[in-house]
């Protein structure tokens, strides 16, 4: 085995103010060559631990070694042969890309003709010799990840730090990314990547677990897989309308840990080998397990099937008609058609997902669905409100939680509350009874003083969600809910999904995450502002095994072939 190109020795960090150490006796070595995926539930201490591989921090106890230099005294030296591409966009949106690459070869010394080939060997690696004159703003989010990797790069690094580098990316720039890593392994750099996505960290060479700051593994992905052996299943043939209710039933049944939908199934993690709790309905079937099951079971269990969230609401009222009606919505800024002739209708209590690559057009279909951009053409209603005439009106019945955090982050999480359910028409005791129940459902307690944009990432996006669903509205538009939270978190957002639609609540979501499409009713795949697919995300999979060639398609796979099929038919028409 390769010698650690990093030595992590008995690392413990503590922060004013915090109960428990945010690093605890962490040890870990990081090898040439090797992909080590940094994984954990938000808050576990990845960040804080990449920080500190790279001198931006000092630790209260322990010693960190980079190539042999300490990391306290001499973190220039460290700087010099690490690549550190932070989790937030670390780049200059109003600087164009070449623009970017030259501020950070400045800052790395990189001059004349080594400057100009690095440049050049950059722009190829990550495709954006195309776009070197756009804006970094103007990027899409896969563009953006490729930017800030070639940035990453320039001082050719033997140890490159990618903090969640896939965060709200599309699948095809997520294997684009991934690829174009997996390559500079080959070269013999060694790669510390930090998800969210667990699918991701079952691919790395070994995993380092982080929870609370204590380290639960280190070692290779499938040493943590064996913990779940025997304990993964399908639950198959279930009703279509009843595998919520299903689900939530299992969710609280003793000896069931985790479990999800799974397209027209119900997967199933169990707390015993070979145990398989009585299922009102269907078949079940042994299944291989997951890295995300064993994250899930090392952290002892999910969130469970209970949402109070739900069972506070009022049932919603039955119809035949659609709640959610889109007619032919097209949407142009200039020159530019971001949505073209885009028809769908979603039916009461149904979850419709939107899946599209980066810029395809969800995010300004989700806006004029929400009366806040109006169509170019085409029709918009929401229960049977046209959102040209009833804006006002319709809005009351609606719940939107934005893609990126729209709060007010210099607003307390208890004045944001009270600000959204004000706009949303609650005052005196009913106002004052839904911040309460938020705040005991959400656990708000102990940051309820805290500003808004100094919360955790997970606490973001419960605010978030807390502040859509305060006057239970009819309708909940969910654009990217989930994007870098930790599956724990995950899976309560989901819990309380599927309760409200039991609830009758019809959903409409964007999401990159392949797994979590699997919940959804329908999926319309959104690519160059048409939808391209529309159907089950099983009716998607089955489509796609003439078009890819595979037996058993996964969702990534079909959403990647129905692009790539997009892509070809286009090109014929333009030749023909």
């Amino acid at each position: 085995m390769a010698a650690p190109i990093a030595i992590i020795d008995n690392l413990t960090k503590r922060f004013k103010g915090m109960d428990k150490p945010a690093l605890s006796s962490v040890s870990a070595e990081i090898v040439l060559g090797k992909m080590t995926g940094l994984v954990g539930p938000d808050g576990s201490g990845k960040t804080t631990l990449i920080r500190h591989i790279v001198g931006l921090m000092h630790a209260n106890e322990g010693a960190i070694t980079v190539d042999g230099h300490d990391y306290k005294v001499e973190a220039d030296a460290i700087h010099e042969i690490t690549g550190y591409m932070p989790q937030k966009f670390g780049l200059y949106e109003d600087l164009s890309v070449i623009e970017n690459l030259k501020l950070y070869a400045d800052l790395r010394y990189v001059t004349g003709r080594e400057r100009e080939e690095k440049f050049e060997k950059l722009l190829i690696f990550t495709d954006l010799k195309r776009f070197q004159s756009r804006l970094a703003g103007k990027l899409s989010g896969g563009m953006k990840q490729k930017l800030g990797l070639a940035c990453a790069l320039i001082g050719d690094p033997k140890l490159l730090l990618l903090d969640e580098p896939s965060v709200g990316v599309d699948p095809i720039s997520r294997r684009e990314l991934w690829k174009m890593v997996q390559e500079l392994l080959g070269e013999g750099m060694a790669v510390i990547w930090s998800t969210a996505y667990l699918d991701e960290a079952e691919k790395c060479d070994t995993v380092i677990l982080l929870n609370e700051g204590e380290k639960l593994h280190d070692g290779p992905p499938d040493d943590l897989l064996k913990n779940v052996d025997g304990r993964t299943w399908q639950i198959r043939d279930v009703p279509e309308n009843e595998r919520r209710g299903i689900l939530m039933d299992m969710l609280k049944t003793d000896g069931v840990i985790d479990g999800v939908i799974q397209g027209k199934h119900i997967r199933i993690v169990t707390g015993e080998v070979n145990e398989k709790p009585q299922a009102p309905k269907g078949e079940w079937h042994a299944v291989e397990p997951w890295f995300e099951d064993a994250f899930i079971d090392i952290l002892g269990g999910g969130p469970g099937g209970h949402s109070q969230l739900a069972e506070e609401m009022e049932e919603k009222p039955q119809s035949d008609k659609p709640v959610i009606d889109a007619r032919g919505l097209t949407k142009r800024f200039g020159d530019f058609t971001a949505v073209s002739d885009n028809t769908f209708q979603i039916k009461r209590g149904e979850i419709f997902g939107l899946l599209g690559p980066n810029g395809a057009g969800k995010s300004t279909t989700f806006k004029m669905m929400c009366g806040l951009l109006q169509p170019t053409e085409g029709d918009a209603f929401v229960t049977g409100l046209d959102l040209k005439t009833a804006t006002s009106k319709a809005r009351g019945r609606i719940g939107y939680m934005a893609q990126k955090f729209s709060l007010y982050g210099n607003l307390t999480l208890q004045q944001n509350l009270k600000f959204f359910s004000g706009l949303y028409g609650l005052s005196g005791k009913g106002q004052k009874h839904q911040i309460e129940l938020m705040i005991e459902i959400f656990d708000f307690k102990s940051k309820i003083r805290m500003n808004a944009g100094a919360l955790p990432l997970g606490y973001k996006q419960r605010l978030a969600l807390a502040c859509a669903v305060m006057h239970q509205p009819d309708v909940l538009f969910l654009d990217e809910p989930t994007s870098g939270v930790d599956p724990i978190t995950r899976r309560e957002f989901w819990t309380h999904i599927n309760a409200m639609v039991e609830k009758g609540v019809t959903v409409m979501v964007t999401t990159h995450f392949m797994d979590e499409a699997e919940y959804c009713d329908r999926i319309g795949l959104i690519y160059r502002g048409e939808n391209i697919a529309t159907g089950t995300p099983d009716d998607l999979k089955e489509q796609t095994k003439s078009v890819s060639g595979l037996s058993s398609p996964t969702l990534e796979d079909a959403f990647i072939a129905l692009v790539q099929n997009s892509d070809a038919e286009r090109e014929k028409k333009e030749a023909a």
